[in-house]
């Protein structure tokens, strides 16, 4: 079986979509268990209606300590050797859920699969696609721009086994948790990417993400976890690391400006312009 937990509070508007993609995925092995935070808008009524109709859908409404703790309920309430976390305002692609299980019926317990994810605006444009192809420690310790991290858990699922062997998230983290917890699960699991598009991922106004997005924190706070989990590791492990990142980040940074400026030739300095064009 697998558990999606979907933790919401105050998501009147996305909860019904929410609901229904998880009822529209057809898989017959599935349970929802949605943990609300004592919602005051109509996410509850909302909640109640379906879980009358679908007893595959489970529910409480209590005060909790943020997003992490919410999660955390909804992890000892499953009964699934499967687990999923599924925003209240993310989907899935059609048929994600059964194609997972399937996957999952060749992988020892624990593991970790990860697909590709499809990251929305507010018009529902995708404007970017994850895709993290490696998934080693020591590559996503490297940084987000060399390999990619795995930027929204629509888009991966996991033996529930792994709560019990490396804990739970981090209630004290309102941010970051999910890369806190990639980073410690790799560390244990068998670990499968799938070249396919899974999840759906709205960083959208008035969302958590788009305003850490805004404040320019997404970034600081992606590297903090990183640099966390890379001091856990061995000194030789530590200078290996330290020494890619120079040389990948000088590597990327020049390749973005050299894709800057070739589309805006006209703001090279007139020395180099002169070089590189000249006739």
């Amino acid at each position: 079986m697998i558990s999606v937990v979907t933790p919401v509070y105050n998501g009147e508007r996305f909860i019904e979509s929410c609901i229904k993609v998880v009822i529209d995925q057809n898989c017959l092995d599935v349970e929802h268990i949605i943990i609300d935070g004592c919602s005051t808008d109509g996410t509850v009524n909302i909640i109640k209606h379906y879980a009358q109709m679908y007893p595959h859908i489970r529910w409480i409404s209590e005060k909790d300590k943020g997003q992490s703790d919410a999660m955390n309920k909804g992890i000892a309430m499953a009964k699934g050797e499967i687990l999923a976390i599924l925003n209240v305002d993310d989907y899935y692609e059609q048929n994600v859920l059964n194609r997972v299980s399937e996957i999952f019926k060749s992988l020892p317990n624990p593991s970790l699969i990860v697909g590709n994810c499809n990251l929305r605006n507010d018009n529902e444009e995708i404007f970017h696609i994850n895709k993290p192809k490696r998934m080693k420690l020591n590559d996503l310790l490297l940084g987000w721009h060399i390999n990619p991290l795995p930027s929204n858990p629509s888009a991966y699922f996991y033996h529930t086994l792994l709560h019990h062997i490396i804990g739970f998230y981090d209630i004290e983290d309102h941010y970051s948790m999910d890369l806190d917890f990639i980073l410690r699960a790799v560390q244990v699991a068998t670990v499968k990417y799938v070249n396919e598009i899974w999840g759906n991922f709205r960083v959208i106004k008035g969302t958590k993400s788009f305003n850490s997005d805004l404040s320019g924190q997404t970034e600081p706070r992606i590297k903090r976890m990183l640099d966390k989990h890379c001091r856990q590791l061995s000194l030789f492990k530590k200078l290996e690391i330290a020494i890619k990142r120079f040389f990948y980040n000088k590597i990327y940074w020049w390749e973005v400006r050299i894709k800057y400026f070739s589309k805006r030739p006209e703001q090279l300095p007139l020395s180099i312009t002169r070089k590189v064009f000249r006739k």
